[in-house]
């Protein structure tokens, strides 16, 4: 059986705002919720105009407040910006208040020259990241014991669980890394979707160290998923999902996700042809049975314990279409 996740980055679609998207999110993890979706994580983008998703832990404090039984995550915090202290005190008040409903996913993207230098100019030393990775879980275990520059201070609050930890990664460093420190590991096959993946996640799996979060490895892999009742309607929906991708990577993008008509009137150049051809790797698209039998591949090429998908589609229906359309294939028991 295929676990399936959902994994929203609160785009604001053309003619909408950012509060209205955010209430959308909102939405769309209640309907994931009650499908029986086993997680609903929420991304951080930042200078993103057209995504409302900067801040995960706030967003996942609301999402776990509207919702009941369904997992709430981060996809992810990138822990290079931050504190991994302010980062554990974050985390732990949310499982203190939705016991075993948090993951904490966490990356190291780095972002625009601009905002890096914002979130990071008050900061007198930059650690390296094995060394945020190592804090984090000091923090989080309690432990005053090993040897710590900080080894008296625990997090507060004081509480008998803690949040999923999984490292976010596209390749053999973060696979090798997440391994080391006894990690789950999400492989964004959505980002990068390498001929080595494959050896990637083997490499997490055969090098893993159990650790005191995880006895034993978890792999997760996300994908974008295009899904309608037609490969027509389908096809549309990511003809504006390329229209977006190409905004996204642009100097100048509009502050919204493009409309399908929008998408149809513009058209697309033939340089633009060939990034959205490379682009469409990163896709799953189809009718729900064509998107389930691209789904079961993918299970049964990497052997994962679960998969994301992210329906970063035009229009909110449309994306909590996607949703039922692919609980209904998989037959996911609602709740």
């Amino acid at each position: 059986m295929v676990l399936l996740n959902v994994l929203d980055y609160s785009p604001i679609d053309e003619g909408q705002t950012a509060s209205v998207a955010l209430k959308q999110t909102t939405q769309l993890a209640q309907l994931a919720e009650k499908l029986g979706f086993k997680r609903f994580w929420v991304a951080e983008h930042h200078k993103v105009d057209s995504v409302a998703g900067s801040s995960p832990e706030l967003l996942m404090m609301h999402l776990a407040t509207s919702t009941k039984t369904i997992r709430i995550g981060s996809g992810g915090v990138m822990l290079p910006h931050y504190s991994a202290y302010k980062v554990a005190e974050n985390f732990r008040l949310l499982e203190a208040l939705h016991p075993e409903r948090i993951d904490l996913g966490i990356g190291r993207s780095r972002s625009y020259r601009i905002v890096n230098e914002a979130l990071n100019e008050s900061k007198t030393k930059r650690l390296p990241y094995e060394q945020q990775l190592t804090d984090l879980q000091k923090y989080f275990s309690d432990d005053i014991t090993s040897e710590h520059r900080f080894q008296a201070l625990q997090v507060m609050p004081t509480i008998e669980t803690a949040p999923e930890l999984w490292l976010l990664g596209t390749g053999f460093g973060s696979a090798r890394l997440a391994a080391e420190k006894g990690m789950s590991y999400a492989y964004a096959h959505f980002a990068k979707p390498s001929e080595q993946a494959v050896d990637v996640i083997k490499t997490y799996r055969s090098n893993f160290q159990p650790s005191v979060f995880l006895q034993q490895p978890q792999v997760i892999i996300a994908v974008f998923a295009v899904v309608a009742e037609t490969m027509e309607q389908a096809e549309a929906l990511a003809t504006a999902f390329d229209l977006w991708l190409l905004f996204i990577e642009s100097d100048s993008p509009p502050p919204y996700y493009p409309s399908i008509e929008t998408a149809r009137k513009r058209g697309f150049s033939a340089s633009e042809q060939e990034k959205i051809e490379r682009n469409r790797k990163r896709m799953l698209i189809g009718t729900a049975e064509q998107v389930k039998e691209q789904i079961e591949e993918i299970a049964e090429r990497f052997e994962p314990d679960e998969i994301t998908i992210i329906p970063n589609i035009s229009g909110i229906t449309n994306r909590m279409n996607v949703l039922r359309l692919l609980a209904s294939a998989f037959d996911l028991s609602e709740k």
